[in-house]
């Protein structure tokens, strides 16, 4: 098996990877480890390998599921809420690992954005267990059967079918907002414009009454601990944002394959917004402001 063959692999793991832990530095490691594991065998021992883009799969696959269970742990400890790393459109891609003068990491080779990586979707995935999220992502995202499935969990095939069904009524009663890019685009544009002007009122008027904004700060930077519930709270809290930050810059930008919105101030990316929409209103703001997780936005 060739180099190129095996290396080849790589956009298809990144897009595994980061669709079960919802961090491109967590997905790009555990893509990195499988490499290492594969190049750490003999050649007589890969020439034995059937299938290496399958055999790389269940390696980052049981990679992932072991980072979930202590992602978990982790999170208990995390200060205020935490919200899965925001992705640029490849037009918006830039990579923080990358030397100066470096070209722009092209994300056609690592994560394919659509309907399965848009931030409400993750968020919904962080409610499974690490196993259901595994077998529902392998089986209902990237239609591995459920055999293949259970060779990585450590499940047997009916109970990884189990796993999929329960993780699918998560996803129904989390009844998670999803709107079309096309609409989305004008009401983001319309929400952009109510908050460069701090006019509340116009801020409300494109809330849903119960809408929720979860910030995501790390305790790095200031952010609600808690989330922010109601849409007049909500337009109040960001008017007052606007209003202790001067000069901030607003861009329009599509996060995780959806319209959203990109703060910057004095030329750095402070903080990185993704929205859902229900009913031509806004339902839910996500709004990622640990500098860890923006990374990829540094540059325009």
């Amino acid at each position: 098996m060739s180099t190129s063959t095996v290396t080849g692999e790589r956009r298809q793991l990144m897009n595994v990877a980061y669709r079960l832990l919802g961090s491109v530095a967590e997905a790009e490691d555990a893509v990195q480890e499988a490499y290492a594991r594969w190049y750490a065998m003999s050649p007589q021992r890969q020439a034995a390998v059937e299938a290496p883009g399958a055999w790389l799969t269940t390696v980052v696959g049981r990679i992932c599921l072991d980072l979930l269970g202590s992602a978990r742990v982790r999170r208990e400890r995390y200060v205020g809420e935490w919200i899965p790393e925001p992705l640029p459109d490849r037009t918006e891609w830039f990579s923080g690992r990358a030397e100066a003068g470096a070209e722009p990491v092209d994300p056609a080779e690592l994560v394919t954005l659509d309907e399965s990586v848009n931030m409400a979707f993750l968020v919904v995935l962080e409610s499974m267990t690490p196993a259901e999220r595994v077998a529902f992502i392998l089986h209902d995202v990237f239609r591995y059967p459920f055999g293949e499935v259970g060779a990585i969990v450590g499940r047997t095939p009916a109970a990884c079918r189990q796993l999929a069904s329960s993780a699918r009524r998560r996803v129904r009663d989390a009844q998670a907002p999803v709107g079309a890019a096309a609409g989305q685009a004008g009401l983001v544009r319309d929400f952009k414009q109510a908050w460069e002007a701090k006019d509340i009122e116009a801020l409300v008027g494109l809330l849903d009454p119960d809408a929720t904004m979860i910030a995501d700060g790390g305790g790095l930077v200031a952010a609600a601990l808690r989330p922010v519930e109601g849409g007049e709270r909500i337009a109040q809290f960001l008017a007052g944002f606007a209003g202790k930050t001067p000069g901030l810059v607003l861009l329009e930008r599509t996060v995780n394959g959806l319209p959203g919105l990109v703060a910057r101030h004095e030329g750095v990316t402070v903080s990185v917004a993704a929205f859902g929409l229900s009913g031509g209103r806004v339902t839910h703001i996500w709004a990622v402001r640990n500098p860890e997780k923006l990374r990829l936005w540094s540059g325009e």
